[in-house]
């Protein structure tokens, strides 16, 4: 018996210490409407190692889940800009821009404020 709860506690350390922890990032966005929220929400899912991302309109933050082994702040800033909006201060790509919804080229998705 003894040499079971053994097992069955070292099994357990080995569990805990093999998950994966998760990094998390917050980026200032601009974002102003529901299409930005769904189309950052949709497209920032695939890069790789990104684990959850959701939007906070009221803020205009982007909240990025991500295993930090597979990708890093850098990159995800630079995808996000790649979708044509602002990240930190950076304006979005301006080909990208142009090529989103009406809505979201208003002043604030991915220029300047």
């Amino acid at each position: 018996m003894r040499t079971l709860f053994i097992a069955l506690a070292l099994l357990l350390a080995g569990i805990a210490s093999a998950q994966k922890k998760s990094e998390h990032l917050d980026i200032v966005s601009s974002t102003v409407c529901d299409m930005c929220k769904e189309t950052i929400e949709k497209e920032m899912i695939y890069e790789k190692g990104v684990k959850k991302v959701s939007v906070d309109l009221a803020t205009s933050t982007v909240h990025v889940e991500y295993d930090a082994k597979k990708n890093s702040p850098e990159k995800l800033r630079a995808a996000l800009i790649t979708l044509g909006y602002a990240a930190d201060g950076t304006p979005g790509d301006p080909k990208a821009f142009e090529k989103l919804p009406a809505c979201c080229q208003k002043e604030g998705c991915g220029k300047l404020p």
